[in-house]
């Protein structure tokens, strides 16, 4: 909510117009929140709009113009108490006030969108308003406020210049459906060049001209400002919550990003360039979808209606660098002794699921260990979004599909894991069992197809039967809860727990082998836990991997059949 000071006759009328929503107009029609009257007055003459870094003034009167502090602007922002905004015979200024209720009144528009309050005030009265900048920029240091002004400065030159090239391309005639991603490219930045010269001596020396132009440029026909984003490797999760409010996690930490895109147009724009390559579609009609990036990030989209403050974007991005056992290590995700257990599992064909919650690092392990199997077999993954990167040469790729306009042609995770037990695997890897494909894995798993490997959403390894069983349950068998219970017990072998702790890291918790059935309970036997032992001064976990003590059974096995295996793990 925000007021609006209208001073007339040199000060000696004074009216508040109080909006109780982000946005209002001023002009000559009765469907502006402020009307006023006059010949240079267009019917909407200027849009006032509220985000996140503050006030906004946007001059739309096509010719007659508006002024801040006597210069005639375009577009300006965020506005500080003092600015004085002329239109005409009027001036305005806009703030946060505190909310003094004074003799008042009510009035609504015409178009019922906002209920303003408007409040006669002396011309002596002492109005001065706090700058609306979320309360925070007066607070900041003088660089970091002189980087704030910076950095609203271009977002305000590069709404501007790419509001201008649209405006080209429609003169134009533009047909962009004609043209391929190299094409459009070369086409939109000689439309930004053009865009630039004409308005070159508008813009401030103090706007580095090659950034805005790459800024520009990225929103036209890129990820927008996402693309700086996407560019730093040490940021692994985007979360847009809104066109300007956009959410970052940098080495384990969540924190608020400094860029916007410029509207919510803007976002599906930059939502529509990465699920069309894909094949797939987002409209009202089917609001969600998760897709990926070419380099194999996920992304997942969920738009209006269903998303209340516009168009979501979430993307967890996919590591430049491909990890290995040993990363893990440097990270104190895993130690040495658990490193070399897993791979020894994957390479003697241990039926292997790794479990933790969102975000703990799931795929990431499973991509690590699918890379200890031996290059000579054939290797089938099966996934919503492929993301998996394996190394093998004998790998085949298999991704689900979604419903076509109609409704039809849907072809989901279970009905690949059936397919590719015909397509003579030696490994069947599944990137996540959600639903009734766990009872098709666990059937693979126990009819000759040792050596699978899939993950699941479970806090801990006891909490991956109970989560195994419902999911049998959703394919629809009406099963006895026993019999599940055996036919997870022989087919799994490993499960693998992962967790992301308080300060962000991620741990393997437990890592734990299933021994058989007692009585109706599928028994677990833990190998290896982590043990947390509190925080250090800068608040990082503190804790130590340790091997119970407990040797598998499959280890036992080995040994007797003349395998060469390390005991002193167990240790």
């Amino acid at each position: 909510m925000f007021e609006v000071v209208v001073i007339t006759d040199k000060g000696a009328n004074i009216e508040r117009v109080r909006c109780t929503l982000r946005h209002c107009t001023i002009g000559k029609s009765r469907d502006n929140l402020v009307q006023i009257r006059g010949w240079r007055v267009a019917q909407v003459h200027c849009k006032v709009e509220l985000t996140d870094k503050g006030l906004y003034v946007e001059d739309v009167s096509e010719g007659s113009g508006i002024s801040v502090n006597g210069n005639k602007v375009p577009f300006y922002g965020p506005i500080r108490s003092s600015d004085v905004i002329s239109i005409g015979s009027y001036d305005f200024r806009l703030g946060a006030v505190e909310d003094k209720q004074a003799d008042s009144v009510n009035i609504s528009p015409s178009d019922n969108k906002a209920q303003p309050q408007v409040t006669k005030v002396a011309a002596d009265e002492d109005w001065s308003m706090q700058t609306f900048i979320g309360g925070a920029l007066n607070e900041k240091a003088p660089e970091d406020r002189a980087g704030e002004i910076e950095r609203q400065r271009m977002f305000m030159w590069r709404n501007r210049i790419h509001q201008e090239v649209l405006r080209m391309m429609d003169l134009k005639r533009t047909d962009v459906g004609a043209m391929d991603a190299d094409e459009l490219r070369q086409k939109v930045e000689a439309l930004i060049d053009d865009a630039l010269e004409s308005m070159g001596g508008e813009i401030p020396d103090n706007i580095d001209v090659t950034e805005l132009k790459t800024s520009v440029l990225n929103e036209a026909v890129g990820l927008g400002p996402l693309e700086e984003l996407l560019a730093d490797d040490e940021i692994s999760e985007i979360m847009v919550n809104a066109f300007d409010d956009i959410y970052i996690e940098k080495n384990g930490k969540l924190m608020r990003s400094d860029i916007a895109f410029s509207s919510d147009a803007a976002v599906m724009s930059a939502i529509e360039r990465i699920v069309s390559p894909l094949g797939r579609r987002i409209d009202e009609s089917s609001p969600m979808v998760d897709a990926r990036l070419p380099d194999g990030s996920r992304v997942n989209a969920i738009i209006p209606p269903l998303a209340l403050r516009g168009p979501t974007l979430t993307i967890r991005k996919f590591s430049k660098k491909k990890l290995n056992a040993e990363d893990l290590m440097n990270f104190g995700t895993i130690n040495q002794p658990m490193a070399t257990f897993l791979q020894m599992a994957v390479e003697q064909h241990c039926n292997i699921i790794i479990s933790g919650g969102t975000g703990s690092g799931k795929t990431t392990l499973l991509n690590i260990m699918s890379n200890f199997i031996p290059q000579t077999e054939r290797i089938i993954t099966v996934e919503d979004a492929a993301e998996l990167k394996l190394v093998q040469p004998h790998v085949v790729s298999l991704e689900s599909r979604p419903a076509n306009l109609e409704g039809k042609g849907a072809i989901p995770i279970r009905d690949l894991v059936r397919n590719c037990l015909r397509m003579r695997p030696d490994r069947i890897v599944v990137g996540e069992c959600r639903g009734g494909e766990a009872l098709d894995m666990l059937t693979a798993m126990n009819t000759g197809h040792d050596g699978s490997l899939t993950t699941v959403h479970a806090n801990t390894p006891r909490d991956v039967i109970s989560r195994l069983e419902v999911m049998v349950m959703m394919a629809g068998m009406d099963l006895p809860a026993r019999a599940i219970r055996e036919q997870i017990a022989s087919a799994v072998h490993v499960i693998v727990q992962q967790s992301r702790l308080a300060d962000g890291s991620r741990k393997i918790t437990h890592i734990s082998e299933i021994t058989g059935m007692e009585g109706n309970t599928v028994q677990l036997n833990d190998i290896f836990v982590y043990q947390q032992e509190g925080f250090d001064e800068s608040g990082k976990v503190v804790g130590q991997f340790q091997p119970t003590g407990q040797v598998p059974q499959f280890y036992e096995s080995l040994r007797s059949r003349g395998i060469k295996v390390d005991m002193s793990i167990f240790g």
